[in-house]
Protein backbone atom coordinates (compact mmCIF):
# COMPACT_ATOMS: atom_id res chain seq x y z
CA UNK A 1 0.00 0.00 0.00
CA UNK A 2 1.27 3.45 -0.95
CA UNK A 3 1.21 5.98 1.91
CA UNK A 4 1.79 9.71 1.56
CA UNK A 5 3.22 11.18 4.77
CA UNK A 6 2.69 14.94 5.04
CA UNK A 7 4.96 16.08 7.87
CA UNK A 8 7.41 18.99 7.99
CA UNK A 9 9.46 17.89 11.03
CA UNK A 10 12.33 15.62 9.98
CA UNK A 11 12.71 14.26 13.51
CA UNK A 12 9.18 12.86 13.29
CA UNK A 13 8.86 12.07 9.59
CA UNK A 14 12.05 10.08 9.05
CA UNK A 15 11.68 7.50 11.85
CA UNK A 16 7.94 7.21 11.21
CA UNK A 17 8.46 6.58 7.50
CA UNK A 18 11.10 3.95 8.27
CA UNK A 19 8.86 2.25 10.84
CA UNK A 20 5.95 2.12 8.39
CA UNK A 21 8.20 0.63 5.70
CA UNK A 22 9.10 -2.14 8.16
CA UNK A 23 5.36 -2.77 8.50
CA UNK A 24 5.13 -3.34 4.75
CA UNK A 25 3.95 0.08 3.55
CA UNK A 26 5.49 2.01 0.68
CA UNK A 27 5.99 5.54 2.03
CA UNK A 28 6.50 8.84 0.22
CA UNK A 29 7.06 11.95 2.32
CA UNK A 30 6.40 15.62 1.61
CA UNK A 31 6.88 18.51 4.01
CA UNK A 32 4.42 21.16 2.78
CA UNK A 33 0.74 21.43 1.97
CA UNK A 34 1.49 22.51 -1.58
CA UNK A 35 3.57 19.39 -2.17
CA UNK A 36 0.80 17.25 -0.74
CA UNK A 37 -1.72 18.71 -3.18
CA UNK A 38 0.63 18.06 -6.12
CA UNK A 39 1.67 14.53 -5.13
CA UNK A 40 0.37 11.46 -7.01
CA UNK A 41 -2.66 9.95 -5.30
CA UNK A 42 -1.65 7.25 -2.80
CA UNK A 43 -3.73 4.57 -1.09
CA UNK A 44 -3.73 6.53 2.18
CA UNK A 45 -2.59 9.94 3.46
CA UNK A 46 -1.15 10.72 6.90
CA UNK A 47 -1.63 14.46 7.27
CA UNK A 48 -0.11 16.77 9.87
CA UNK A 49 -2.16 19.92 10.49
CA UNK A 50 0.74 22.23 11.34
CA UNK A 51 2.42 22.80 7.99
CA UNK A 52 4.78 25.66 7.09
CA UNK A 53 2.82 26.97 4.11
CA UNK A 54 -0.86 25.98 4.22
CA UNK A 55 -3.30 25.28 7.01
CA UNK A 56 -3.70 21.52 7.38
CA UNK A 57 -7.47 21.84 7.57
CA UNK A 58 -7.52 23.52 4.16
CA UNK A 59 -5.26 20.82 2.72
CA UNK A 60 -7.66 18.18 4.07
CA UNK A 61 -10.66 20.00 2.62
CA UNK A 62 -9.03 20.33 -0.81
CA UNK A 63 -7.90 16.70 -0.92
CA UNK A 64 -11.36 15.47 0.06
CA UNK A 65 -13.10 17.68 -2.51
CA UNK A 66 -11.32 15.91 -5.36
CA UNK A 67 -10.62 12.41 -4.06
CA UNK A 68 -11.96 9.65 -1.82
CA UNK A 69 -8.47 8.57 -0.72
CA UNK A 70 -8.49 7.78 3.03
CA UNK A 71 -7.01 10.57 5.18
CA UNK A 72 -5.76 10.14 8.74
CA UNK A 73 -4.90 13.38 10.51
CA UNK A 74 -1.79 12.99 12.69
CA UNK A 75 -1.26 16.07 14.82
CA UNK A 76 -0.46 17.54 18.21
CA UNK A 77 -3.83 19.31 18.22
CA UNK A 78 -5.73 17.10 20.63
CA UNK A 79 -8.68 19.25 21.63
CA UNK A 80 -12.12 17.82 20.91
CA UNK A 81 -13.01 20.78 18.68
CA UNK A 82 -9.93 20.06 16.51
CA UNK A 83 -10.97 16.42 16.15
CA UNK A 84 -14.51 17.37 15.18
CA UNK A 85 -13.38 19.97 12.62
CA UNK A 86 -10.93 17.53 11.04
CA UNK A 87 -13.54 14.80 10.74
CA UNK A 88 -16.14 17.24 9.46
CA UNK A 89 -13.75 18.31 6.69
CA UNK A 90 -13.48 14.71 5.51
CA UNK A 91 -10.72 13.03 7.49
CA UNK A 92 -11.37 9.34 8.12
CA UNK A 93 -9.59 9.22 11.46
CA UNK A 94 -7.62 11.44 13.84
CA UNK A 95 -4.49 10.46 15.78
CA UNK A 96 -2.93 12.74 18.39
CA UNK A 97 0.82 13.00 18.91
CA UNK A 98 2.55 11.40 20.68
CA UNK A 99 1.04 8.14 19.49
CA UNK A 100 1.79 4.45 19.68
CA UNK A 101 3.03 3.03 16.36
CA UNK A 102 0.97 -0.15 16.74
CA UNK A 103 -2.18 1.90 17.27
CA UNK A 104 -1.42 4.05 14.22
CA UNK A 105 -0.81 1.00 12.02
CA UNK A 106 -4.01 -0.62 13.31
CA UNK A 107 -5.97 2.52 12.44
CA UNK A 108 -4.37 2.69 8.99
CA UNK A 109 -5.28 -0.91 8.23
CA UNK A 110 -8.81 -0.42 9.55
CA UNK A 111 -9.32 2.63 7.33
CA UNK A 112 -7.93 0.79 4.31
CA UNK A 113 -10.24 -2.18 4.96
CA UNK A 114 -13.25 0.09 5.13
CA UNK A 115 -12.31 1.88 1.91
CA UNK A 116 -12.23 -1.37 -0.06
CA UNK A 117 -15.50 -3.31 -0.37
CA UNK A 118 -15.40 -6.96 0.65
CA UNK A 119 -16.34 -9.54 -2.01
CA UNK A 120 -19.65 -10.31 -0.34
CA UNK A 121 -20.59 -6.64 -0.62
CA UNK A 122 -20.27 -6.62 -4.40
CA UNK A 123 -23.96 -6.99 -5.16
CA UNK A 124 -26.88 -4.97 -6.45
CA UNK A 125 -27.28 -1.49 -4.97
CA UNK A 126 -29.57 -1.08 -1.97
CA UNK A 127 -32.60 1.00 -2.96
CA UNK A 128 -34.84 2.80 -0.51
CA UNK A 129 -37.23 5.05 -2.39
CA UNK A 130 -35.15 7.56 -4.32
CA UNK A 131 -31.98 6.62 -2.40
CA UNK A 132 -29.53 4.12 -3.93
CA UNK A 133 -26.40 2.84 -2.19
CA UNK A 134 -23.90 0.96 -4.36
CA UNK A 135 -21.20 -0.91 -2.39
CA UNK A 136 -19.32 -1.80 -5.57
CA UNK A 137 -18.65 1.80 -6.57
CA UNK A 138 -19.04 3.17 -3.03
CA UNK A 139 -21.47 5.74 -4.36
CA UNK A 140 -24.78 6.92 -2.95
CA UNK A 141 -27.34 8.77 -5.05
CA UNK A 142 -30.77 10.33 -4.73
CA UNK A 143 -32.75 10.46 -7.97
CA UNK A 144 -29.49 9.41 -9.69
CA UNK A 145 -27.65 12.50 -8.38
CA UNK A 146 -24.45 11.71 -6.47
CA UNK A 147 -24.39 12.75 -2.82
CA UNK A 148 -20.62 13.28 -2.81
CA UNK A 149 -20.05 11.44 0.46
CA UNK A 150 -16.75 11.07 2.25
CA UNK A 151 -15.54 7.52 2.88
CA UNK A 152 -16.78 7.59 6.47
CA UNK A 153 -20.12 9.14 5.54
CA UNK A 154 -20.65 6.35 3.01
CA UNK A 155 -19.72 3.70 5.59
CA UNK A 156 -22.24 5.15 8.04
CA UNK A 157 -25.06 5.44 5.52
CA UNK A 158 -24.43 1.94 4.15
CA UNK A 159 -24.39 0.56 7.70
CA UNK A 160 -27.75 2.11 8.58
CA UNK A 161 -29.13 0.88 5.26
CA UNK A 162 -28.39 -2.74 6.11
CA UNK A 163 -31.64 -2.74 8.07
CA UNK A 164 -33.85 0.32 7.36
CA UNK A 165 -36.07 1.12 10.30
CA UNK A 166 -33.85 -0.67 12.82
CA UNK A 167 -32.51 1.50 15.63
CA UNK A 168 -28.72 1.22 15.96
CA UNK A 169 -27.29 2.37 19.28
CA UNK A 170 -24.53 4.94 19.37
CA UNK A 171 -22.11 2.45 20.90
CA UNK A 172 -22.91 -0.18 18.28
CA UNK A 173 -22.39 2.29 15.43
CA UNK A 174 -19.06 3.49 16.81
CA UNK A 175 -17.87 -0.08 17.34
CA UNK A 176 -18.98 -1.36 13.93
CA UNK A 177 -18.34 1.65 11.69
CA UNK A 178 -15.35 3.18 13.48
CA UNK A 179 -14.24 -0.21 14.85
CA UNK A 180 -12.83 -0.79 18.31
CA UNK A 181 -9.69 1.20 17.45
CA UNK A 182 -11.72 4.43 17.59
CA UNK A 183 -10.98 6.71 20.53
CA UNK A 184 -13.20 9.73 20.96
CA UNK A 185 -16.59 11.01 22.03
CA UNK A 186 -19.91 10.28 20.38
CA UNK A 187 -19.90 13.87 19.13
CA UNK A 188 -17.97 12.50 16.15
CA UNK A 189 -21.04 10.45 15.25
CA UNK A 190 -23.30 13.50 15.56
CA UNK A 191 -21.06 15.44 13.18
CA UNK A 192 -21.27 12.71 10.54
CA UNK A 193 -25.03 12.31 10.94
CA UNK A 194 -25.51 16.07 10.55
CA UNK A 195 -23.36 16.09 7.42
CA UNK A 196 -25.23 13.11 5.97
CA UNK A 197 -28.60 14.75 6.60
CA UNK A 198 -27.43 17.87 4.81
CA UNK A 199 -26.21 15.93 1.79
CA UNK A 200 -29.36 13.79 1.68
CA UNK A 201 -31.33 17.03 1.39
CA UNK A 202 -33.93 15.97 3.94
CA UNK A 203 -33.04 15.52 7.63
CA UNK A 204 -35.85 13.00 8.13
CA UNK A 205 -33.92 10.37 6.15
CA UNK A 206 -31.98 9.66 9.37
CA UNK A 207 -34.12 9.65 12.48
CA UNK A 208 -32.78 10.24 15.99
CA UNK A 209 -34.14 7.95 18.70
CA UNK A 210 -33.46 10.04 21.77
CA UNK A 211 -31.22 8.38 24.31
CA UNK A 212 -30.61 5.37 22.05
CA UNK A 213 -29.21 6.07 18.60
CA UNK A 214 -30.22 6.42 14.97
CA UNK A 215 -32.14 4.65 12.22
CA UNK A 216 -32.55 5.12 8.49
CA UNK A 217 -36.11 5.87 7.42
CA UNK A 218 -37.54 2.60 6.06
CA UNK A 219 -39.92 4.20 3.54
CA UNK A 220 -39.65 7.41 1.46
Amino acid sequence: MDVLLVEDEDAIAEPLAEALRREGFSVSRVSTGAQALLAPEPDLILLDLRLPDLDGYEVCRTLRSRSRVPIIVVTARGEEVDRVIGLELGADDYVVKPFNLRELVARMRAVLRRSAPAPEELEAPIRIGSLAIDARSRQATIDDASLGLTAKEFDLLAYLATDPGKVFTRRRILEDVWEMHWIGTTKTLDVHVASLRKKLGDPTWIETVRGVGFRLRPTP
